[in-house]
């Protein structure tokens, strides 16, 4: 499983939009019904999941899917 794929699973998991019909300009509030409590559990589990360390600062201003995996590209690249 790519990582991609690995990430929309996770966002499935707090989601009632399945991995496979998650698209990365869908926002985690308004399209996917995230709540902040989602969204706070959520970043738990990428910080586990794929091993990064998430500043507060930086995900404040996601608001898209592709937003969240840039973000998680460019904390691996580090």
């Amino acid at each position: 499983m790519n990582q991609e794929m690995k990430f929309k699973e996770l966002i499935a998991q707090y989601s009632s939009v399945a991995a496979e019909d998650i698209t990365n300009d869908m926002r985690f509030r308004e399209d996917l019904g995230f709540s902040s409590l989602d969204f706070m559990s959520f970043l738990g589990e990428i910080e586990d999941t794929f091993e990064v360390e998430l500043e507060e600062e930086e995900v404040l201003s996601i608001l898209t899917v592709e937003e969240a995996l840039n973000l998680l590209e460019s904390l691996q690249e580090a």
